[in-house]
């Protein structure tokens, strides 16, 4: 950041801003996944709760689904591994391929015999909320990232790494 005139102040200058995040991305503990659904698990990268934005991975086994839903922002995301696809679309995305989601669009993730693999991986990154909707289109529920810190919170508690492993995440 400039400070005093075009000059550098040190992170540590700034009091409230938390430094740097680098971490092993898929761990090699199963205990970090979160169970969001059955066959449904999240890894937190980030939770910014300033902009009311995160990133995770989204891993679905066994072919499974994350509920029918809306997004009142932008979503983008990136397939690690293996494939999924949208019921309310035609196309697969791969490995390796890269997603952009435009606010307003409704859409049901699966995993299933048309993406053709048992397992995905993908690094999302959502601004705003989830806003889950019945057949109708009627609101079922939501996910932000208050949400989405509490279920972490629950999890870590419930696994053994403590509420508070979640922490380190939050920005």
């Amino acid at each position: 950041c400039l400070h005093n005139g075009g000059t550098f102040a040190p992170l540590d200058h700034w009091p409230g801003i938390k430094p740097d995040v680098a971490i092993q991305a898929v761990p090699d503990d199963e205990r970090v996944w979160v169970p969001q659904a059955p066959q449904v698990g999240f890894r937190p990268l980030l939770f910014n709760t300033t902009t009311g934005s995160w990133c995770n991975l989204l891993r679905v086994r066994k072919s499974g689904e994350l509920s029918r839903h809306i997004h009142p922002a932008w979503v983008t995301g990136y397939v690690i591994k293996g494939a999924w696809r949208y019921l309310e679309h035609d196309w697969v995305a791969r490995e390796g391929s890269f997603v952009y989601e435009p606010p307003g669009e409704i859409h049901t993730l699966v995993v299933d015999e048309v993406a053709g693999v048992p397992e995905m991986i993908t690094h999302f990154n959502i601004h705003g909320a989830m806003v889950y909707l019945d057949d109708e289109g009627n609101h079922t529920g939501y996910e932000d990232v208050f949400t989405k810190i509490e279920m972490c919170r629950k999890h870590y508690h419930e696994v053994g790494l403590g509420a508070d492993y979640v922490d380190q995440f939050i920005r």
